[in-house]
């Protein structure tokens, strides 16, 4: 079984239940799990020595849209809010095929892993007709970076004639998109420990599903025992229109079709009120905070504090590429302790929490207890950023904290997954980064016409 020893490392930031910050320890791995940490040395396959750096558990990015990489900075939606820009870029999206659902994730995930991040869920509900297999692209993407990896099923089943936003190409019937479902997570869901693949159900949204779909859909996920995740109050015009469509409220709505519990988790989750967030607390339904999309679109400031006081499982995510244009959860770390401190002082989470956010929280959401935090018998999922560096200068004394305060610019020193590295000195190794920048350009050019 191969092993690796980090070496007495300056700083190892665990996020475990004590909140243990380790000094001048050895990280041992083996097999992909840890073992121990602590100042015993073990002999192993590799050594990496951390003596000026500290050691953070790997992010966990929870709501993503990858293949909108190939739709991001376009001049056209800058000064757009949420419903047209979606109507506007379903033109482009409607022209999605395997080649670019596979250069958009290798590229974005390539990036998530620069940037601290090792486990992404992706939030994928469009599926042209004969588009090919998109799902099995993104794994395949996943594999070839060596990110862990959950997918979803997303879908859509109402089009602009029966109501909601997306043109008719990119719409599914009920019985299609319940037997793909089925089969996306016969053949990919790995629910054993330590697994680096899984898959989720998730349809798109109340403005683009219909109640048939969402209440078929978590029959079908609870049946098969994996989890349920939808977009939800992300804006007042989603909140007015299941207000005149349903006479319901979002979150109400959810409610009526068995979308709440402790395996649900919505993205971006603004515009609840008091007592909706009591029903998430007391019902264990989970929030992907998406803070830099959330300020992009215009589309307002979640509730982070009150969530946490409550008690409402709350985790961290870049959402797409083309609302957020970037797949950096360490920037999206930092702009979410800003927010916060911007909008509630003393009652926002410090920058340790908004870091536990982004590791333990954003592991609940998805459903795993064997990542989030640096502990033996967890998995080997971690990075590591030398602390000698002109932007950390007397930045060095909480590195607890320093993640949200100071924030941390560019590609980290080392990420580590399931105990392989695979950025070593700011570098992937797992792909030729320069090939696949050309591949990726090219794709794009021919994907947008421009």
């Amino acid at each position: 079984m191969p092993t690796l020893l980090i070496k007495n490392a300056r700083f190892v930031v665990s996020c475990d239940d004590d909140d243990t910050l380790y000094e001048r320890v050895n990280l041992f791995i083996r097999d992909g799990v840890i073992v121990s940490i602590g100042p015993d040395y073990h002999q192993a396959d590799t050594v990496l020595d951390a003596s000026s750096m500290v050691v953070y558990p790997g992010l966990i990015n929870t709501h993503h849209h990858l293949y909108q990489i190939f739709s991001r900075n376009l001049p056209e939606v800058q000064k757009m809010e949420l419903f047209p820009w979606l109507v506007t870029l379903y033109e482009v999206w409607k022209g999605l095929d395997e080649e670019v659902v596979t250069w958009s994730a290798l590229t974005g995930l390539g990036e998530l892993l620069k940037t601290g991040c090792t486990t992404c869920f992706d939030h994928h509900y469009i599926f042209p007709h004969s588009a090919g297999d998109l799902i099995a692209a993104q794994f395949r993407a996943a594999s070839q970076v060596g990110i862990r990896f959950m997918a979803s099923r997303g879908s859509m089943d109402l089009s602009q004639k029966d109501g909601g936003l997306p043109p008719d190409s990119v719409v599914q019937t009920i019985d299609e998109i319940l037997a793909d479902s089925e089969r996306l997570v016969r053949v990919w869901h790995d629910p054993s420990p330590y697994s680096m693949r899984q898959v989720a159900l998730a349809p798109c949204s109340p403005f683009s599903v219909s109640g048939d779909l969402m209440r078929e859909t978590a029959g079908l996920a609870r049946s098969l025992g994996v989890r349920l995740h939808t977009h939800l109050a992300e804006t007042r015009d989603e909140v007015q229109f299941t207000t005149e469509k349903f006479g319901m409220r979002p979150l109400q709505y959810m409610e009526s079709l068995g979308w709440v519990g402790p395996d649900v988790w919505f993205a971006h989750g603004i515009h609840f009120n008091d007592d909706e967030l009591r029903l998430l607390a007391d019902t264990g339904t989970g929030v992907a905070h998406c803070p830099i999309s959330n300020m992009k679109l215009a589309s307002g400031v979640c509730r982070v504090p009150e969530m946490l006081k409550l008690g409402v499982p709350v985790g961290l995510a870049v959402d797409g590429a083309a609302s957020n244009d970037g797949s950096d959860l360490l920037e999206e770390l930092r702009v979410c302790y800003l927010l916060h401190r911007l909008h509630a002082s003393a009652a926002a989470p410090t920058g340790y929490e908004v870091l536990k956010l982004a590791t333990r929280g954003s592991a609940r959401l998805l459903g795993r207890a064997d990542i989030g935090c640096l502990a033996p018998g967890k998995a080997a999922d971690c990075f590591l950023i030398d602390l000698d560096r002109l932007s950390l200068v007397g930045a060095q004394f909480d590195p607890m904290s320093v993640l949200g305060t100071v924030g941390f610019k560019g590609n980290v020193d080392y990420t580590i997954v399931n105990g392989v590295p695979v950025v070593q000195n700011g570098e992937l190794t797992t792909f030729d980064e320069a090939e696949a920048v050309r591949s990726a350009n090219r794709v794009v050019r021919r994907y947008l016409n421009r």
